[in-house]
């Protein structure tokens, strides 16, 4: 893996230098505060063909986020019985990718593309609500669920790092702060999002194969499907340029790796019972956690579909902030992630599994930044 610290270290001192000589950069100007949450369910966003009761009515559909100009298309995969890890024998292999175990999923829908800039942005620098106050955008019946979802406090230099913003994808975000846009997400249209678990994520990465690329097990042919250390030139590229897999998700190999749901344990699967219905190891700390698929900044065996990146605080050594941010790895330009939306959609005292933390750290910087402080 390549290193992008002379960059980062760069912009951060960049950064302080026009703070020192401005007051204040105006992206970290003034805190953010949110409302409380109204009881019960926001209204559904009706979107043609995202209705489906059973497994074969599930069909492909664009969803359109209120409020905004954005949207995002997604594919049904039908889930069942697949081989989660990778064989003994695979080349670059990990330890922690086995002992392979076969588990069972239930149906699900996913984005095609990882979340790009442009969707993330509407999130993480409220310009949805700015629109409103401006008079400039409609007002959508999902709006108060979606404006009491806590929001990232702005950050002090743009997260993109110069690499490029329209129709790229969303970098930098924690573990948490993905959590908390797929939460902004469902409240914005009445559907449940959330991300993916390790198991949905391989499961969909593969796309029916058993090799270590989802086109074959041939390192010299990855070149022609993600964008990784060897072609990347030192940056991401825009989503879905390269081809997509047989499931019609592109970017599952390289570009930005992408946050799942669970804890890392390389022991996990070892704990496994064969046919495992929908596993996922709920995390209890803060590290590590898993991302998956590799990056522009990774090389080839880290893009591999078994490969599993334990995520580290190391991730966030430049943040100058004390206590350090919740919501940025400043350290982690190749970090990105895409949503899922499972048919089965949780109940509404469920969604606190798949949405929040219990973290105590967190839930008191969140509490501040509810109370107006940054």
């Amino acid at each position: 893996m390549a290193s992008i610290l002379p960059l980062i270290c760069a912009l951060w001192s960049l950064s302080c230098t026009t703070s020192l000589a401005t007051n204040a950069p105006q992206e970290a100007q003034g805190p953010r505060t949110v409302r409380e949450m109204p009881p019960g369910r926001p209204p559904l966003h009706e979107i043609e063909r995202s209705a489906a009761k059973r497994p074969q009515d599930m069909q492909s559909y664009r969803e359109t986020i209120p409020g905004t100009s954005e949207g995002f298309d997604l594919v049904p995969l039908q889930g069942g019985s697949f081989l989660l890890g990778s064989p003994a024998d695979e080349d670059d292999r990990k330890v922690d990718e086995g002992p392979q175990v076969e588990v069972q999923l239930s149906p699900f829908w996913i984005g095609i593309k990882e979340v790009s800039w442009d969707e993330y942005h509407e999130f993480m620098s409220a310009l949805d609500i700015a629109r409103r106050r401006a008079g400039r955008g409609e007002s959508a019946p999902q709006d108060p669920w979606a404006d009491a979802v806590s929001r990232p406090t702005p950050p002090y230099v743009p997260m993109d790092f110069n690499m490029g913003v329209d129709g790229f994808p969303a970098v930098c975000m924690t573990q948490f702060a993905a959590r908390q846009y797929t939460k902004w997400l469902s409240m914005k249209t009445g559907r449940f999002y959330r991300l993916p678990s390790e198991a949905e994520w391989e499961y969909a990465c593969r796309a029916g194969s058993s090799t270590s690329f989802s086109f074959g097990a041939e390192v010299d042919d990855l070149e022609d499907h993600a964008w990784f250390f060897d072609n990347g030139d030192d940056t991401y590229h825009k989503c879905g340029e390269l081809p997509p897999n047989a499931f019609g998700l592109h970017d599952m190999h390289g570009n930005v790796a992408e946050w799942c749901l669970d804890a890392f344990d390389p022991k996990f699967y070892s704990t496994l019972k064969k046919g495992a219905l929908d596993p996922i190891n709920w995390p209890s700390e803060l590290y590590p956690r898993v991302a998956r698929g590799g990056s522009w900044d990774h090389d080839a065996e880290d893009l591999r579909c078994a490969r599993r990146i334990p995520s580290t605080p190391g991730w966030k050594v430049q943040d100058p902030q004390i206590p350090k941010s919740i919501w940025f790895h400043t350290d982690a330009p190749f970090l990105g992630f895409r949503v899922v939306r499972p048919l089965s959609e949780p109940t509404p005292e469920e969604t606190v599994l798949w949405w929040e933390t219990k973290l105590k750290a967190v839930r008191i910087i969140e509490t501040r930044q509810r109370n107006g402080d940054r």
